[in-house]
């Protein structure tokens, strides 16, 4: 899952959440792997993060692999990621959606 805008509150992925340079997200994340361009605010529970030469990030990471670039911030704390951590996600139903929400319109 790659985010260009804002999100704002909890996310879980199963596999990688990518914040690009123009991504920003505030809140808790749960995912396997984290890759921040952009700006994170809040907590992140990840096997891995990756904190690129653009990325920012303040607040806490529970990981037990982390790497920042040069020129990448990060301000906060930072923890093992503790046993029960592991993100595992219930299968989930793939199949039509019967009702679906928009969340933004494009007027061109």
């Amino acid at each position: 899952m790659q985010v260009d805008g804002e999100i704002e509150g909890e996310i879980h992925v199963a596999k990688t959440l990518v914040i690009s340079q123009a991504g920003c997200i505030r809140g808790e994340i749960f995912a396997d792997k984290v890759i921040v361009n952009g700006s994170l605010d809040g907590i992140c529970h990840a096997n891995s993060v990756e904190v690129l030469s653009q990325g920012q990030v303040s607040g806490t990471i529970y990981s037990d692999n982390l790497s920042i670039e040069q020129g990448g911030k990060f301000s906060g704390t930072t923890h093992p990621a503790s046993s029960n951590q592991v993100v595992e996600l219930k299968e989930m139903q793939v199949g039509k959606i019967d009702d679906p929400e928009i969340l933004a319109q494009v007027n061109q």
